[in-house]
């Protein structure tokens, strides 16, 4: 592969994208939904737009419900998910969520594991942060917990989620390529 390629990948990344933000918690409220707004205030900071926000409980169907709903809309790019990815029994958002990815990137888990490692130690691999594609549209379910939404944000979604919908979306060549 030509050393390019990353650069010529790039070339189709749209700049600004529209994207849904889902909490999934039991206990949380629109004031005191922190991660969500991290979210939004991370997004909103790189330059991208939030068509959707919402907070859900812990509920397999209505959690799987309104991420086909968000993925069907043709003005959402991504969804963003934070809560419900622990292994207690009231955590059901990676079930609710796996089985629509049509492709998974596992890598997003597994780098973020290794990054929370760093800072949390062994807990780190209590997490079942997943990322995948939906036809055109990113799937990210992180952790609920601020910092873990922080860290996924900051060192992994928003540096790359351009290149991957630019990915997602393309059917030509990259301009000038």
């Amino acid at each position: 592969m030509s050393h390019d390629a990353p650069h010529a990948h790039r070339a189709y990344a749209p700049e600004k994208l529209r994207c849904a933000i889902l909490t999934v918690s039991d206990s949380r409220d629109a004031k005191s939904d922190s991660s969500g707004a991290a979210i939004e205030a991370a997004l909103g900071a790189a330059g991208h737009t939030i068509a959707l926000r919402e907070i859900l409980r812990d509920d397999r169907a209505a959690i799987h419900d309104w991420v086909l709903r968000c993925v069907a809309r043709p003005d959402i790019d991504a969804v963003l998910v934070t809560g419900g990815t622990g292994v207690s029994p009231r955590d059901q958002t990676i079930e609710a969520i796996e089985p629509l990815l049509q492709r998974q990137l596992p890598g997003f888990g597994e780098l973020f594991r290794a990054l929370s490692f760093e800072e949390i130690g062994p807990a780190a691999m209590l997490s079942r942060a997943l990322a995948g594609t939906v036809e055109r549209t990113a799937v990210f379910v992180m952790p609920g917990s601020r910092g873990a939404v922080k860290l996924a944000l900051e060192r992994l979604i928003v540096p790359e989620l351009p290149h991957l919908i630019g990915q997602l979306r393309r059917t030509d060549p990259p301009p000038g390529g």
